[in-house]
């Protein structure tokens, strides 16, 4: 007769055969549901996009790079508000589309829209609100106010969108003087907030005759003149980067480029004055993505490949 033990041995042995059996079909189902998945999801998954910052925040650039999976697929289109972006190749069979914010825009949700590749995706972010710096003037009469020519060639020149990118990395400061103006200081005149008003640029104190140099490299597409109707900005310079990347530099005492010339970074292209509408020597430094005035702080921090 068989000892009762030895039987339980036997029986517990058998169960945990049976469990482990159990196991492997289990796993190998759940494996084959998840490869199933994968198969399903892969081809709806038509580009790998990455979003830069991933917390932007009001007047901040924001960078939208796709890779496609297949190599040799036409550009994406890239929309946000309603407005489509000009999309440019990088290296590594990659796009991308540079999305301004300005503060004129509403903080909260926004939806960049990707289409062409694929299914059209949806991806939200969060525009975060930023506080800037207010100002309380008072002025007489209507103020100083510029010329159609010169807002025409401003205009023009935030408009130029240029296949080629120039620039390399961070941009470098243009003057070497202390900060005098933040980027997006809001306005009172006379009592009254200036709703669509906002500091377009960084203001660099200096010396009268201190030079002025190029962020990055460019294209010269813009020398503007006191004596040619730029009462406003003054003596003005408007360097084209690439790609809807667009400075102007104002109020300058002098200019040392013409209409045409390519200027790397660091090269003197001016120099510091109070020409135009200015209280005294310094140097604006506005900075054009896509037609909006952006701050150019993280251009120079972080900058944008």
């Amino acid at each position: 007769m068989t000892p009762l033990f030895k039987v339980r041995s036997l029986s517990v042995t058998a169960a945990f055969r049976k469990l482990r059996q159990g196991r492997q079909m289990l796993l190998g189902a759940g494996l084959g549901a998840i490869a199933l998945l994968i198969l399903l999801i892969a081809p709806a998954q038509a580009t790998d996009l990455q979003i830069a910052p991933t917390n932007p925040r009001l007047g901040d650039t924001i960078a939208v790079v796709l890779r496609p999976t297949v190599p040799g697929e036409v550009a994406p289109t890239v929309t946000m508000d309603g407005t489509a972006y000009p999309v440019f190749p990088l290296s590594g069979n990659r796009y991308r589309a540079l999305l301004p914010t300005t503060p004129l825009d509403r903080p909260g949700r926004k939806v960049i829209q990707v289409s062409g590749m694929g299914e059209p995706r949806n991806v939200a972010i969060t525009l975060r609100d930023r506080s800037f710096p207010v100002q309380r003037i008072r002025v007489r009469g209507g103020g100083s106010g510029g010329t159609e020519y010169e807002f025409s060639r401003v205009d023009a020149l935030k408009q130029i969108v240029s296949p080629e990118k120039y620039w390399r990395g961070a941009f470098a400061r243009p003057a070497s003087g202390r900060v005098s103006s933040e980027y997006g200081v809001r306005r009172y005149y006379n009592g009254v907030f200036a709703e669509n008003y906002y500091h377009r640029g960084v203001d660099y104190a200096g010396g009268q005759g201190s030079p002025v140099v190029a962020p990055a490299a460019g294209r010269v597409v813009l020398v503007g003149r006191v004596e040619d109707g730029f009462v406003l900005h003054g003596n003005s310079v408007g360097i084209d980067h690439g790609q809807g990347v667009s400075s102007i530099f104002i109020h300058l005492s002098r200019i040392d480029v013409r209409e045409g010339d390519f200027v790397q970074p660091g090269q003197r292209i001016g120099a510091i004055g109070a020409t135009g509408s200015a209280t005294g020597p310094n140097l604006h430094w506005g900075l054009f993505v896509n037609g909006k005035s952006v701050d150019p702080v993280p251009w120079r921090n972080q900058g944008f490949e």
